[in-house]
């Protein structure tokens, strides 16, 4: 392309409308048209950044790496200015460069960069104002993905978590009408026995018995559930009647004392009529415990996300953020063999911010702190991780606590660092810190850390809402 074509095209860009043409004449001199096919990778992660590229024509997209996968972050059109540039501190590719359409560009060795920032002051303004809008986006572009990627694992999670609870009240209301079946046919096989008054009695003192029973480890369940169920075979009756028997308050005892009261004949009868009277409401409540979950669930996607607030400052109740955050991320922690504990003071006053930005500082530090603690210690298969908050005088003091390896000494001086991960790559982008820190910047509260082998504590502290107040008006 001739040299004359070249400055057009480049003057042409929005980027370079008040660059002199004797500047632009001289980048032209010292670089050269480089063209990509579609579908080519123009540059691959991590490698060396050593050109500056002015894309001219074409299309090209990031792709940032993401666990096994990439994912596309950011486009790149006419008029963009990919690679290093003067005053730039990236040395490396952050990512997948990929050609989306056949691409142009005007291609210039870093090796030129010191002339040009002495020869060409106007073209260096306008690439230094390009390099910090580039690094805003790009941040930008991060924190929207990391946001993403924080919503989808939640999301994830929480349809797990709300899965068993859904399919139990499903399975538990689908036995419930055989059950209701069956004991319409034991009410009336009962009636059929013609049974004295004295031994309906007896019947009804068994039924009286199946109140639903104090809960019972497993193995005492599967004890009781087998008692039951050899009585009933030594009787002659289904011992299919054992587990809702072995469910409620109903002894060996007193089943004794019905056999007593009652013929061979109608004993079968009866304890069937019990059993089912007993199962219905047993079912009625294991359906009521699993829709409840459901409810507390959707109560606290509700709360974390405040989804029926505006984005705005309010008195923000700390204890029911924290307690929907911890809601929020269960299922995580016990993929994890992560033991949450979750303490607040009853004194807890509320704090002045925004809800959703404060639970977006819970959500960051808990869910690294079950990552520390998910990686397990010698010695240790199951992690832990404490949240509290407390009154400190006038502040509201949240701490995160993990018995994970700690914080590096190495690291400690970068850990709030936009980009800066110990993850492995594909597994985080280094923002989740820094995102908590600047949302409790941003809700007046500030953020540190301590760190030792077996104990790494992160903590938040806030000026109470009245305090706040209090100072806003002096």
């Amino acid at each position: 392309m001739p040299a004359a074509d070249i400055v057009d095209s480049l003057a042409s860009l929005p980027l370079f409308a008040q660059v002199p043409p004797a500047e632009l004449e001289w980048l032209c001199a010292r670089g050269e048209v480089r063209r990509f096919p579609h579908g080519e990778i123009a540059m691959d992660y991590e490698s060396p950044m050593t050109e500056m590229w002015i894309v001219t024509d074409g299309l090209f997209a990031l792709h940032v790496p993401r666990g096994a996968s990439w994912r596309k972050l950011t486009d790149a059109g006419r008029g963009f200015v990919a690679g290093t540039m003067p005053y730039s501190r990236v040395r490396s590719v952050a990512g997948r460069v990929v050609v989306e359409e056949d691409t142009t560009v005007f291609a210039l060795s870093q090796s030129h960069f010191s002339d040009l920032v002495r020869d060409c002051p106007e073209l260096t303004t306008a690439l230094v104002h390009t390099m910090i809008d580039r690094a805003r986006d790009y941040r930008a572009a991060q924190i929207q993905d990391d946001r993403m990627q924080s919503l989808g694992r939640l999301a994830s999670g929480l349809a797990h978590e709300l899965n068993n609870p859904a399919s139990g009240a499903s399975s538990h209301a689908r036995s419930l009408v055989p059950l209701l079946r069956d004991l319409r046919a034991a009410s009336r096989a009962l009636a059929g026995a013609r049974l004295t008054d004295e031994q309906l009695e007896q019947i009804d003192a068994l039924r009286d018995m199946c109140d639903a029973a104090p809960p019972r480890s497993p193995l005492e369940a599967a004890d009781r559930e087998d008692e039951f169920s050899d009585w009933l075979s030594r009787h002659g009756v289904d011992p299919a009647s054992a587990s809702s028997l072995a469910s409620a308050r109903v002894s060996v005892a007193a089943l004794d004392d019905l056999a007593a009261a009652l013929p061979p004949e109608a004993l079968a009868v009866a304890i069937r009529y019990v059993a089912s009277d007993a199962a219905v409401p047993q079912i009625a409540s294991q359906i009521v415990t699993a829709t409840g979950r459901v409810h507390q669930l959707v109560n606290a996607v509700k709360g974390f996300t405040f989804m029926d607030r505006d984005g705005v400052p309010e008195a923000v109740d700390v204890a029911r953020g924290l307690a929907d955050t911890v809601a929020m991320l269960e299922n995580k922690a016990r993929a994890k063999s992560v033991r949450m504990t979750i303490e607040t003071a009853d004194d807890l006053p509320r704090v002045h911010g925004v809800g959703s930005e404060l639970n977006q500082v819970w959500e960051k530090l808990i869910d690294n702190a079950i990552d520390a603690a998910g990686t397990g210690g010698e010695g240790r298969a199951t992690g832990n991780v404490t949240v509290n908050a407390i009154r400190h005088g006038d502040l509201v003091v949240v701490r995160v606590v993990d018995d994970g390896p700690g914080v590096p000494e190495a690291n400690r001086a970068r850990i709030f660092d936009p980009f800066f991960t110990t993850k492995p790559v594909g597994l985080g982008v280094g923002l989740g810190l820094d995102i908590a820190r600047r949302f409790a910047h941003l809700n007046d509260g500030d953020l540190d850390f301590t760190s030792q082998p077996g104990r790494t504590v992160f903590r938040v502290q806030m000026p109470a809402a009245s305090v706040r107040a209090t100072r806003a008006t002096t």
